[in-house]
């Protein structure tokens, strides 16, 4: 029997549960209980601290793949006010259920600049940084290709640029000792991620984008592509298929509330950078060059100046 993803594991136990009403906490824990087997693995991530912290990151991965849910369900609703969110699988699919929803979110403020109409791909990149640094704790670094010297010449450059960049201080909390063990060794005390940015993943760019991924974030610990929406089951079933391939990650950003962004497939974290990819961008590009210009401060120091990072 195939594996459910987690939209689907979703879709069951609301279905199972016909008219009940449950919150996203309620569902996270369930299906983590129902599942174990697929859950250990990423449960095992070092940076989820406890259960608890586990728990909340499918709490908020709920709340981003809710229009995924619904979209594969129509008998599915949620509800937003009051707070907290709730879900439910009705039995009677009726015109008036749905404009009870209506009416029920019509009060959540929503920035007019993400109007999914009118949002592009630099709006993203703020929403983005948010999530990752109150939610995963990095330090980001927008790059901007226009600003590269494009030395190879027309197209030379192709899929060269993330994004965003970022750096994670995994010794922040070490005691003084530990990190000069790790400055003599070849242990680890930061880890550098990389991101490229979609507004949406469809049947027609979900390959091209995952390439271009692929190509501009490989060098890092940790590499991910972002996108608000994923069109439908067969685009998500065809990212896992490549991120099993490829160890690029996948995050589902909320552009409503950035700290419900879902981390929907996590990344093959990588043990070592590839820092003749890493020469290759920070001889073009003075963005790329001044981000590892901090973290080889923060190699050096172990001092971070917040002005420097995370600018919106």
């Amino acid at each position: 029997m195939p594996k459910l993803s987690q939209s689907q594991k979703i879709i069951k136990f609301l279905k199972d549960n016909p008219d009940k009403k449950f919150n996203a906490r309620q569902i996270a824990e369930q299906i983590v209980a129902t599942y174990p087997e697929d859950y250990a693995e990423k449960k095992l991530n070092p940076r989820f601290e406890d259960n608890k912290a586990f728990i909340s990151q499918i709490v908020a991965e709920i709340g981003s793949q809710k229009e995924l849910i619904i979209k594969n369900d129509s008998h599915i609703f949620w509800q937003d006010k009051p707070r907290p969110r709730i879900y439910w699988y009705s039995t009677e699919k009726t015109q008036e259920n749905k404009e009870i929803i209506k009416e029920e979110i019509e009060g959540v403020e929503v920035d007019p600049a993400f109007s999914k109409s009118t949002f592009s791909e630099h709006d993203l990149y703020p929403v983005l940084i948010t999530y990752l640094k109150s939610e995963l704790k990095l330090y980001c670094q927008r790059i901007d290709e226009k600003r590269s010297k494009n030395s190879w010449g027309t197209g030379g450059n192709q899929w060269l640029h993330p994004d965003i960049v970022a750096m994670q201080t995994v010794d922040k909390e070490w005691n003084e000792l530990i990190r000069n063990c790790v400055k003599q060794g070849t242990g680890q005390s930061v880890r550098l991620w990389s991101f490229e940015v979609k507004k949406e993943l469809n049947s027609s760019n979900v390959r091209k984008s995952f390439f271009q991924t692929v190509s501009n974030s490989s060098w890092a610990n940790e590499s991910y592509l972002v996108a608000t929406t994923i069109s439908d089951a067969n685009v998500e079933q065809e990212l896992r298929m490549l991120s099993a391939l490829h160890g690029v990650g996948i995050i589902l950003l909320n552009v409503e509330n950035p700290t419900e962004s879902e981390m929907m497939l996590p990344s093959k974290a990588r043990t070592e950078i590839d820092w003749q990819s890493v020469n290759r961008i920070l001889v073009e590009n003075p963005d790329f060059k001044d981000y590892i210009e901090l973290v080889s401060t923060y190699y050096q120091t172990g001092r971070v100046r917040a002005k420097d990072w995370n600018k919106l």
